[in-house]
C-alpha cells in the first residue's frame, strides 16, 4: 500500500462516519448541546468540515470549498467566512446551525477535493513543508496525519453525541 492510500483510506474513514452519525437525525438532536455546554452535533460535523477544508486547501495551495463552492453563502452563519471554530464561545457554538442535509452536502464537497488532492501525491511530497510558523516546520505528511487526528475525535464526539438521545443510538 502507498503512502497516499493510506490517507485516501483514513479520510475515507472520517467520511463514513460523517454520513453515520448525521444518518436519519432530526433537528432538535442534531442541535442539542450535551451538558447544556457541549459542543452540538451541528458545531462539530462543521467544524471537522472546516478544519479539513482549511488544512487541506492550504497545504494543497486551493481555494477552500467554504468559499469557493458557495457554502459559507449557503450556511449564512453570524461567523467571519475564514472562521473554522477554532476557541468559539458558547454563543459562537449556538450559532452554528444548519440542517443535516447541508452539513452532509458541505462535507462530502471537503471529501472530494481531499481525495483528489491526496491522490496526486507520491512518497516524496510528505517531507514538503506546508507551514513556517512552527518549530519545527510543519510538513504536508505532519499537517494530513494531524488533521485526520482532529476529524477524527470529532466525529467520534458527534457520534457520542448522538448516542445520548436513545431514539438515535448506535448500539
Amino acid at each position: 500500500m502507498k503512502s497516499n492510500e493510506l490517507l485516501l483510506d483514513a479520510f475515507g474513514r472520517i467520511h463514513e462516519t460523517v454520513a453515520d452519525a448525521v444518518a436519519g437525525i432530526d433537528d432538535a438532536t442534531l442541535l442539542r448541546r450535551p451538558a447544556g455546554t457541549g459542543n452540538s452535533m451541528a458545531w462539530l460535523i462543521w467544524h471537522l468540515g472546516r478544519v479539513e477544508d482549511a488544512q487541506l486547501a492550504s497545504a494543497a495551495g486551493l481555494d477552500q470549498v467554504w468559499t469557493s463552492q458557495g457554502f459559507a453563502a449557503r450556511f449564512d452563519l453570524p461567523l467571519s467566512k475564514r472562521d473554522t471554530g477554532y476557541g468559539h464561545t458558547s454563543g459562537q457554538v449556538d450559532a452554528v446551525q444548519a440542517p443535516p442535509e447541508l452539513l452532509l452536502e458541505y462535507y462530502d464537497a471537503v471529501h472530494r477535493q481531499t481525495v483528489e488532492f491526496l491522490k496526486t501525491l507520491g512518497d516524496d511530497d510528505f517531507d514538503r513543508i506546508v507551514d513556517t510558523r512552527w518549530n519545527p516546520p510543519v510538513t504536508l505528511g505532519v499537517r494530513l496525519v494531524s488533521t485526520i487526528a482532529d476529524c477524527l475525535q470529532h466525529v467520534g464526539q458527534a457520534a457520542y453525541a448522538r448516542g445520548l438521545n436513545p431514539a438515535h443510538g448506535h448500539g
